[in-house]
C-alpha cells in the first residue's frame, strides 16, 4: 500500500513535468559510520558510536557498525553504482578516528589513503566528491575528556579539518564542516538516545555552542588553506502548527505564534543566525542562561563562529508540528519549550513514523532562501525508510519500492517549487545510496535507494533507484 497520499496534495506535487534548470547537480549521500565498517582495520580508533552501539540496550537489537556495509573495501563497486546510476556528486564523511585515532596529534596515513583512493575513484568517474568532515563519529578519546560539552573539541576539530584538507584539497573543492549539529547536540547531549548518551539541558546548549565554535575555526582553517567552498549541513524544519500542515496559509493564534517562533529559534535560528549573522536569537540565550548559563560563551566566540557558509546544505524529512500547550513539560530534545505541544501532524508517515509532507520541504526552501540570500542551497539530504521486500523475477532479484518513489517524485517536485519561485537550490543529493546502519535504529530501517543484503554485502538497484537514474538523466521528473 501506498502510504504517500497523492490525493491530499496540492497538484504541482502531483501533475506535470519538473524540469529543473542547466547545471542543477544530482547525487546521492552515505555517512561513514552508517557504511564503512573496518572498524579495527588500519589504525582506526574508537569512535563514540563504536562504544555507544556496543552499549547493551543502546540500539535495536545489539546492531553495530563494525562491519555495516562494508564499504571500506567494497569502495570501488559503490562507485561503480553512483557512475552507473549517472549521478554527478557523491557526498561522504570522513570518519575522524582514521585520521586521528584519539582526536588529536599526528594524523595516520593509513585513514588518509583510503579517502584518497576513495576521491580518485570517483574523479576517474566523473563523479564530484562532496566531502563532511563530521557526521558524528567523535573518536571516544575526546569524548572522555568532555566532548562536545569542552571548548577543546572545537580547536582539535579545526586541526583535523586542516589535516584532511592538506591531503585531499588538491581534488576536492566541496567541504561541509558538521553535519546536523543539532541532532547531536540534542539527541546526543540532551536526551541520550544517540551517541554519547549523555543527558541534560545545560550539556546540550554547551555541545551546540561548542559546534558552531567547531564550525568556525575548522571554516576559517580550510579557507585559509584555499578550499573553494564550506558548507554546514543543518536538519532544517519548518515549524507549523498542526492547522499548516494541510493549509500553509492558516492563521495561527498569538499563543501558537509564540510557540511556533520559540521552537524554530531552537530547532533552526540557534545554528544558523550565530554563522550566517554573528548573532543568536535573544530566545536561545534566554534559554541559554537559564539552564546552562553563558559561561562557555566567551567575548571573541561570535566572531570566529561568524564564518557564513558558502552554501547551506539542508536536510529535509518532515516538518516540526507544534501549538501552545498551556501547563505541558519542556520536551526533553527542545529545552525551554513549556507550555508547548508538540503536536501529531495527521498524515500518513515513513516506517520511521516522520509525517510526510512534501510541502515543508519547498516552505524551507524558500525561506532559508529569503533569510539567508548571501548562501546558495543544496538539499543535501532527503529520503524515506520504508519495509522493503526482496523478490526474483527472470532478470534476479527486484525490490518493488513503490513508497519510497512517491515519496521522492513528490518530494522532487516541492524542490522544482521552490526553484520556480526563485530559491537558489543548486542540487539535490538522495539519502541514501545505500541501506546502512541507522543509529540507534541499527539495520531495521532501510532508506537505501540500493538494496543490502548484510549477511552477503549484495547490492540490488531497487525500483527507486532505477527511476532515480531517469530523473537524472532527464534532470527532473517528467
Amino acid at each position: 500500500m501506498t502510504v504517500t497520499s497523492r490525493g491530499t496534495l496540492p497538484s504541482y506535487l502531483t501533475e506535470g513535468p519538473a524540469v529543473f534548470p542547466e547545471g542543477f547537480v544530482w547525487g546521492a549521500a552515505t555517512a561513514s559510520y552508517q557504511i564503512e565498517g573496518a572498524a579495527q582495520e588500519d589504525g582506526r580508533g574508537v569512535s563514540v558510536w563504536d562504544t555507544f552501539s556496543h552499549t547493551p540496550g543502546k540500539v535495536a537489537s545489539g546492531h553495530t557498525g563494525d562491519v555495516a556495509c562494508d564499504h571500506y573495501h567494497r569502495y570501488p563497486e559503490d562507485v561503480a553504482l553512483i557512475a552507473d546510476l549517472g549521478l554527478e556528486a557523491y557526498r561522504f564523511s570522513v570518519a575522524w578516528p582514521r585520521i586521528q585515532a584519539d582526536g588529536a596529534g599526528p594524523v595516520n596515513p593509513l585513514g588518509l589513503d583510503f579517502y584518497d583512493r576513495l576521491v580518485d575513484a570517483l574523479l576517474a568517474r566523473g563523479v564530484t566528491p562532496y566531502t563532511t568532515l563530521y557526521h558524528w563519529d567523535l573518536p571516544q578519546a575526546l569524548e572522555d575528556q568532555g566532548g562536545w560539552t569542552a571548548r577543546d573539541t572545537a580547536y582539535r576539530f579545526a586541526e583535523y579539518a586542516a589535516a584532511v584538507h592538506a591531503r585531499l584539497g588538491d581534488r576536492v573543492t566541496h567541504w561541509t564542516t558538521l553535519n546536523e549539529p543539532w541532532v547531536t547536540a540534542f539527541l546526543g547531549y540532551g536526551t541520550g538516545v544517540h551517541a554519547p548518551g549523555r543527558t541534560g539541558a545545560a550539556p546540550a546548549l554547551r555541545a551546540a555552542h561548542h559546534f558552531l565554535l567547531g564550525h568556525g575555526l575548522a571554516a576559517q582553517a580550510l579557507r585559509s588553506a584555499g578550499a573553494r567552498e564550506v558548507m554546514l549541513v543543518v536538519n532544517s524544519s519548518p515549524v507549523i502548527t498542526p492547522e499548516q500542515v494541510a493549509d500553509p496559509a492558516a492563521a495561527m493564534s498569538e499563543a501558537d505564534a509564540e510557540a511556533v517562533h520559540r521552537v524554530d529559534c531552537l530547532l533552526n535560528r540557534q545554528f544558523l543566525d550565530p554563522v550566517q549573522r554573528g548573532a543568536y536569537p535573544e530566545e536561545v540565550l534566554r534559554i541559554a542562561e537559564r539552564h546552562a548559563g553563558l559561561g562557555h560563551i566567551h567575548d571573541t566566540d561570535l566572531r570566529d563562529i561568524h564564518q557564513p557558509a558558502d552554501v547551506i546544505g539542508v536536510n529535509y524529512y518532515n516538518p516540526c508540528v507544534v501549538r501552545s500547550g498551556p501547563g505541558r513539560p519542556a520536551n526533553l530534545a527542545f529545552p525551554g519549550t513549556e507550555d508547548i505541544e508538540f503536536a501529531d501532524a495527521g498524515v500518513p508517515t515513513t516506517q520511521m513514523g516522520w509525517p510526510i509532507v512534501p510541502t515543508g520541504l519547498s516552505r524551507m526552501l524558500a525561506r532559508l532562501s529569503a533569510d539567508y540570500p548571501e548562501a546558495g542551497l543544496m538539499v543535501t539530504e532527503n529520503g524515506a525508510a520504508f519495509p522493503d521486500t526482496v523478490t526474483e523475477d527472470e532478470t534476479g532479484p527486484r525490490v518493488h519500492d513503490t513508497d519510497r518513489v512517491a515519496y521522492l517524485d513528490t518530494h522532487l517536485r516541492a524542490v522544482h517549487a521552490a526553484v520556480s519561485a526563485g530559491a537558489d537550490v543548486r542540487g539535490y543529493l538522495v539519502w541514501s545510496l545505500l541501506d546502512n546502519f541507522e543509529w540507534a535504529e541499527g539495520y531495521h530501517r532501510r532508506f537505501g535507494i540500493v538494496h543490502v543484503d548484510f549477511a552477503t554485502q549484495r547490492r540490488t538497484l531497487k525500483d527507486s533507484g532505477l527511476w532515480y537514474r531517469d530523473v537524472v538523466r532527464e534532470n527532473g521528473v517528467v
